[in-house]
């Protein structure tokens, strides 16, 4: 698992510039691609692989990446549902800036406008949204304008 505590750790990239295939080498996983019926990825902590769906796109397949990476880095042993939340939240995370999505919030006139300049699928972006509202619930007022986005984006595009 991967050391957070360290100071001497420079910060992770985020948003477009984070890379998870990288992040996989640092952590020692492997990573393979093969075809999966039911999801995009699946964690394998005995072996410390992460398997991805073949057919993905490339953005998908760094979505699914980094879903995977979180897995490993929570420890999560089993896919029940509250992991899988705290998995696209993590990814988002990483895969997210805040900086970068109110910039482009500002403009994009929907979620499938913002989601394709992030990179990101539509439920990335919704988690990302949702541990930013829940971080600014509680935040103080001051705060509040800080965290949250500028702009709330939803909709039913996935």
């Amino acid at each position: 698992m991967e050391n957070w505590s360290n100071p001497s750790r420079k910060p992770r990239e985020r948003g477009r510039a984070y890379d998870p295939y990288a992040h996989a080498e640092e952590l020692g996983l492997a990573v393979i691609f093969r075809p999966l019926r039911v999801s995009h990825e699946r964690w394998l902590p005995d072996a410390q692989t992460i398997v991805i769906q073949e057919s993905l796109r490339s953005v998908h397949r760094r979505n699914a990446l980094a879903h995977g990476i979180a897995h490993c880095v929570l420890g999560h042993e089993d896919d029940r549902p509250k992991h899988e939340v705290q998995a696209d939240r993590f990814a988002a995370s990483n895969l997210i800036d805040l900086n970068e999505f109110r910039a482009i919030a500002r403009w994009a006139p929907d979620l499938e406008h913002l989601v394709a300049e992030l990179g990101v699928t539509t439920r990335l972006a919704r988690a990302f949204v949702a541990q930013h509202l829940d971080l600014a619930q509680h935040a103080d007022p001051a705060q509040q304008a800080e965290v949250a986005p500028g702009r709330a984006h939803t909709g039913t595009h996935d």
